[in-house]
């Protein structure tokens, strides 16, 4: 497979690296010191490094909801604990209801054997500690670990800024021709390069979906009552709105609506935005008593119509981009990570090349499975939301009613959104 017009120069060699991975994000940086830490050569290729995350600085806009099965990788990876003490709001409740028809359904971590459902964390503090691990891996000569072997821990070569011009897949290896020139060969090149991925696009694949024609409005707010370590969530016919328990005692607000709404939204002053907020989300937490400056980013369901191509993997949303309501996008990559690592370390212990189309082709069908069953799960429930019909409406409250009386089918779709 080539993925230029151009052939890149072929020099009979052993792969530099084991692997490389394209996109220095959450997954991908995750995923680049997920491999190092499991004993394989590894190389991170970012555009642009994260802004330093301080604790003095404005909460982050961008927040996460990360899951149990989120916090085991990120655990084993080392990195937890300092996000943990840095900044972050644990909730062991979440409460969602119906607009239309007051129908609720709630779930609590005490019922289902824990002691959190998850933690709400700032995207760039998870990004940036991901970075300075990764910083403290690059000391670490690539040379020095046990290569195939998995006893040691190999250094992460950072190149940023760096992008991928192009890149050649060939049998024992894959090679990559950098925008300034440079070439690197590894034996697996991982694309963590995000929902418009251009590692994608030279690689062939395509994808499915649509556009919501909406965009979710962010902001920070401060309520009249206080969040109770809970994670509130409205669902109104014009999109859900979520309200997150941030550390500091205010809320994250998630407020997906139609794209002229949320352009008029943000269009407002202050005070008519925290009226209007207030009656959107049923005064739940009181009256708005003060918000942050708003953004907002569209939103979109696509999935990749496959995860592999020669020596070549799709990681989080350049694999699959879904709807927020659930919270579940960073977690599901994440939950990609956890599986190429130990399908790459398993294909290692049984001395199997780990770019190898059968090796690749394990991890591909189990994530893109997993993704497309919950993508079109979220999107089902935003579409069932959206009823309006009063027979629909009261078809939809029995169901929820019903839902949240049936304790084990309840903990089922928590332990599913834990990743358990």
């Amino acid at each position: 497979m080539s993925s230029s017009a151009q052939d890149i120069p072929s020099r009979r060699r052993p792969p530099a690296l084991d692997v490389a991975v394209v996109g220095g994000g959450m997954v991908g940086a995750a995923a680049a010191l997920a491999l190092a830490r499991a004993g394989f050569a590894t190389a991170l290729v970012e555009a642009r490094a994260p802004q330093p995350w301080q604790v003095q600085d404005e909460v982050d806009l961008r927040v996460v909801g990360l899951a149990p099965s989120s916090i085991k990788l990120l655990d084993d990876l080392d990195v937890w604990t300092s996000i943990r003490e840095a900044r972050s709001s644990p909730y062991a409740r979440m409460h969602v209801w119906d607009a239309e028809s007051g129908a609720s359904i709630s779930f609590d971590s005490a019922s289902e054997g824990r002691q959190q459902l998850g933690y709400i964390v700032e995207n760039n503090l998870v990004q940036w500690t991901l970075w300075q691990a990764l910083e403290a891996a690059g000391g670490r000569s690539s040379t020095s670990c046990a290569r195939g072997t998995g006893t040691s821990m190999c250094g992460v070569q950072r190149l940023c800024p760096a992008h991928v011009r192009a890149f050649e897949a060939r049998e024992d290896r894959i090679q990559l021709e950098l925008g300034d020139g440079q070439s690197l060969t590894a034996g697996l090149l991982v694309a963590a390069d995000g929902a418009a991925s251009p590692l994608r696009t030279l690689a062939g694949i395509a994808t499915r979906g649509h556009d919501y024609a909406q965009s979710a409005v962010v902001a920070h707010l401060q309520t009249e009552r206080p969040h109770q370590g809970t994670a509130w969530q409205r669902f109104l016919t014009t999109g859900p709105l979520a309200l997150l328990p941030l550390a500091d005692g205010r809320s994250s607000l998630v407020w997906s609506l139609p794209e002229n709404e949320a352009q008029r939204v943000l269009a407002l002053d202050d005070h008519a935005f925290m009226d209007e907020l207030g009656m959107a989300s049923d005064f739940r937490l009181g009256r708005i008593a003060a918000t942050t400056p708003r953004a907002a980013f569209p939103l979109k369901l696509q999935l990749a119509d496959r995860y592999q191509a020669d020596r070549f993997v799709l990681l989080g949303d350049a694999a699959h981009a879904v709807h927020p309501l659930a919270g579940q996008g960073v977690n599901l990559g994440l939950r990609d990570v956890a599986e190429l690592r130990d399908t790459l370390v398993a294909a290692r212990t049984a001395g199997r090349d780990i770019g190898a189309e059968h090796v690749l082709r394990r991890y591909a069908r189990r994530r893109r499975s997993a993704d497309t069953l919950d993508a079109f799960g979220f999107d089902a429930l935003a579409r069932i939301y959206a009823w309006e019909s009063s027979p629909l409406v009261a078809a939809r409250a029995i169901g929820v009613r019903l839902l949240d009386r049936l304790s084990p089918l309840k903990r089922r779709i928590a332990d599913h959104a834990a990743g358990i």
